[in-house]
């Protein structure tokens, strides 16, 4: 076990630029932009502050919605650059006769350089994330004091919707990478055969798939068969829009609980159970191609 969390270490430090360092810099950026545009009046803080208290739950729920969704898209962005980059880079640095020579095996190297795509990477992008929206609160808060309308009431308000929104936000990305690890592990899988190649062969191989089941089964077109429809279903996170559209409506407040109760209760599980098989397949025949392929 030392041995595996050793390993996972190591991935987290090989790629904490594009998981912890640049977005790091990304929020330090926004955030300095944002107390300048303050400070040099190009908004104004009293009719920013009034306006805020307005509509203040919709302002902040929606405030943290919208960065949170921006930070699940950077998350899958780089996920994918990874898998196609992480799981060839043993080998494209000539370290393939090391880790053979290792006592590790190389299903154990694979299962770890995933494991830290299901966990610690995605971890580090999400911590970044709650930092650069308590950012955000804090300006926001900030902007309402000036303008002489906070008080302790809206403060206590502001903090329950951050913790509410942060459970909603580690349901909804857990779920996520439960949803995209076939895709994640089969991207891993093609690197550790073709290298940096596995990301245009990540769109061609389901096209390729679709057109021939078009060709052999018949069809209108190579992207309306059954294969691509399965595609385009597996490549939509099951989101119930349901509750939400009651929120929009008014017909109800917010509600972390109501909304995560929901969104499990119509989450497809059963396409869970058949995305980790597939992804447990995939991991053990690109180990054994790696076992068996030269070291050089």
């Amino acid at each position: 076990m030392k041995a595996f969390l050793a390993l996972m270490h190591r991935e987290f430090i090989e790629h904490r630029g594009a998981f912890l360092i640049a977005p790091l810099i990304l929020v330090a950026v926004v955030l300095a932009l944002t107390l300048l545009a303050f400070s040099a009046d190009r908004l104004d803080t009293r009719f920013s502050g009034q306006l805020l208290t307005v509509v203040p739950n919709w302002v902040f729920e929606a405030g943290f919605a919208g960065l949170a969704a921006g930070w699940l898209a950077y998350l899958g962005f780089v996920l994918f650059f990874y898998c196609a980059d992480g799981f060839a880079a043993d080998k494209r640095d000539n370290a393939m006769l090391f880790w053979k020579s290792m006592p590790v095996s190389d299903l154990k190297v694979l299962s770890s350089k995933l494991a830290a795509a299901m966990t610690i990477l995605p971890g580090a992008i999400v911590a970044v994330a709650l930092l650069s929206i308590l950012l955000m609160f804090g300006v926001a808060y900030a902007t309402i004091m000036i303008a002489g309308l906070g008080n302790a009431a809206l403060l206590g308000g502001i903090a329950a919707i951050y913790a509410q929104m942060t459970l909603v936000l580690l349901v909804v990305a857990v779920c996520a990478l439960l949803w995209y690890l076939p895709y994640m592990a089969l991207v891993g899988a093609m690197a550790t055969a073709v290298g940096r190649w596995a990301i245009p062969l990540a769109f061609l191989v389901p096209i390729v798939v679709s057109a021939l089941e078009w060709v052999t089964l018949g069809g209108r077109h190579p992207f309306e068969t059954q294969t691509w429809a399965y595609l385009d279903y597996r490549s939509k996170l099951p989101l119930s829009f349901d509750y939400l559209d009651r929120i929009w409506e008014g017909q109800e407040r917010f509600d972390a609980a109501a909304f995560i109760t929901d969104f499990l209760h119509k989450f497809d599980w059963p396409q869970i159970g058949i995305g980790a098989v597939f992804a447990a397949l995939a991991l053990y025949l690109a180990a054994e191609y790696r076992r068996r392929a030269p070291a050089n």
